[in-house]
């Protein structure tokens, strides 16, 4: 792939075995753009950067190549994004709502759980209606292939693979392959997108796509700039991250959501290039080391995470439950903070302490276990009507389990209702009331403590 075009010649990138190119060989222009397959036989399969099969299972059955960079789609081309991408997970899904074609970072250092988050939202993909289920496109960049293929396989135990492509530039590829990896994973999740349909894509991680690419651009003679990294880097992001959208009816509707990954050194954010992504994503979600050391998973950090689409993309049920809880926890963290150094509590203090507590409990989820969408809402009209007030702050997390495990065997219904009409009306929001003091009635030994 030419990079450089220079006076007296050109500066090019091999893509795959650099061994086998010798000085004195004879290199003949192909005429063409670098392109990727793509099309629905990508579905469910692993490729590589180029988009040739990673996965042992016979060739890729299709003729159609796109580029490889495309310019994004105009403004005027767009609508604006008012449907929810469900991840499954309550914290998320109910304070830092996630629309479909918008692009929220996953920030935070090393093992907080990033790419659990886009996991699970891949896996939370298998509560929606078929006809309304998005395509899922997960990249990975330098990362170890024993870990992709773990992802890989628990894809492929849940029954995810059936709508999910993997795109794989692992750390032993080329640093020219790492580079070109995202754009060849949005390359293919565009063709989708202009069929009308809805797209998530992850990139997992862009920093090491960062590295990649400031080697390949060392090695062509490009001077550094700060950090060393190319004046081009911030270029490299933002026309990457500007390729996802919500097309307007005129253009098929279809939306690609993007979920880029950062890792940062010890919680630094102002960072070059996680400043750069900041600038150019829709919001963040801030994954902090202290919250995931104190066992709190997703361990978010409520304060510094934020959704710049809000609750427009969120469901009418969800909207009219969570308004509250943001800024209860942030209150929480505030008076936890003040209260170590207070013996001395008064009534309204501790109040709040106890309910934040739980609070903190109920948004707990363990990886790999998200959550529909209307079995959030129940949990967490529960948690704000005060179920789970006279549970022990270490039984709530559990309680809230059962609690949904309760509605799914005995109440279903109010869950069918909550999931086909998207709304919590208030007949409805009644018969949950109802559930709860059955549920209470029925598991005691909760409330014995």
């Amino acid at each position: 792939m030419i990079l450089n075009l220079e006076e007296h010649g050109i500066r090019a990138v091999v893509l795959g075995d650099t061994r086998r190119v010798k000085e004195g060989m004879t290199v003949r222009s192909t005429g063409r753009v670098l392109s990727v397959p793509v099309g629905d036989a990508l579905i469910g399969r692993v490729v590589n950067a180029l988009g040739e099969p990673l996965d042992g299972q016979g060739p890729i059955a299709t003729d159609t190549l796109y580029p490889v960079e495309r310019p994004a789609h105009p403004v005027i081309e767009r609508a604006p994004v008012n449907e929810p991408i469900h991840t499954g997970l309550k914290a998320v899904d109910s304070m830092i709502p996630i629309g479909r074609g918008q692009r929220e970072l996953i920030i935070g250092d090393r093992f907080t759980g990033k790419t659990t988050i886009a996991i699970d939202t891949i896996l939370s993909q298998l509560y929606e209606d078929e006809s309304h289920r998005p395509i899922c496109v997960y990249v990975a960049i330098g990362q170890k292939e024993s870990k992709t293929a773990k992802i890989v396989a628990k894809l492929k135990d849940a029954g995810a693979m059936k709508y999910t492509i993997v795109v794989d530039a692992p750390a032993s590829d080329p640093a020219a392959l790492q580079f070109l990896a995202p754009y060849a994973g949005v390359t293919m999740a565009e063709r989708f997108m202009e069929d009308g349909k809805d797209v998530v894509i992850i990139y997992d991680d862009l920093s090491k796509q960062s590295i990649a690419y400031r080697e390949v651009s060392l090695l062509l003679r490009r001077p550094p700039g700060r950090e060393a990294y190319p004046g081009d880097i911030f270029y490299l992001h933002s026309r990457l991250l500007e390729r996802s959208a919500k097309l307007s009816q005129e253009q098929g509707g279809g939306s690609i959501t993007a979920l880029p990954i950062i890792e940062t050194q010890e919680g630094d954010v102002s960072a070059y290039i996680p400043t750069n992504v900041i600038s150019i994503t829709d919001g963040q979600i801030y994954l902090e080391t202290d919250l995931f050391n104190k066992g709190v998973r997703p361990a978010i950090n409520v304060g510094l995470s934020v959704s710049r689409v809000g609750s427009a993309a969120q469901t009418r049920a969800m909207k009219k439950v969570a308004g509250k809880m943001r800024i209860e926890l942030a209150q929480y963290r505030e008076l936890e903070a003040f209260a170590q150094f207070s013996s001395d509590l008064d009534e309204e203090t501790t109040r709040r302490l106890n309910k934040g507590a739980r609070l903190v409990e109920v948004l707990k989820q363990p990886h790999s276990e998200p959550r529909a969408f209307e079995e959030q809402v129940a949990v967490i009209v529960a948690a704000n009507e005060g179920l789970f007030d006279d549970v022990s702050v270490e039984a709530t997390m559990n309680g809230a389990h059962e609690l949904v495990r309760f509605l799914r065997d005995q109440h279903e219904h109010l869950l069918v209702e909550i999931h086909s009409s998207k709304d919590l009306s208030d007949k409805t929001r009644e018969k949950l009331l109802k559930t709860f003091k059955l549920f209470k009635a029925a598991h005691a030994e909760l409330y014995t403590t």
